[in-house]
């Protein structure tokens, strides 16, 4: 029986499934694929994540989004930094606080 997947998966999945006794057929991906498989990629695991609430399944959105970071030429230290500058700017997700509305003032 044969399976289709066509989803980016972590390197080590290969050597997994042959050590199961299964033949995995798979290719290295171009620039452009990758970018587009990695944003799938990260979209699966967020709906994982909804739907389990499990750990495992933050540390998976965590690896992508560090993967992205590094395709995007930044590494985890400035990753971290950034987000730290973003908490010191506009603060975390501590409070709660949910935006219902605005009145905004007139430009007259």
């Amino acid at each position: 029986m044969i399976k289709t997947y066509n989803k980016l998966v972590r390197d080590r999945i290969p050597e997994i499934i042959r050590g199961k006794g299964d033949k995995p057929t798979t290719h290295t991906a171009t620039d452009a694929e990758y970018k587009v498989k990695l944003n799938e990629k990260l979209k699966e695991e967020v709906e994982e994540y909804l739907e389990s609430e499990r750990n495992e399944e933050l540390v998976d959105i965590l690896e992508i989004v560090y993967t992205i970071g590094h395709l995007k030429g930044l590494d985890n230290n400035e990753l971290e930094e950034t987000r730290k500058r973003k908490v010191d700017e506009k603060g975390r997700f501590d409070r709660k606080t949910i935006l219902e509305y605005v009145e905004e003032q007139d430009d007259d």
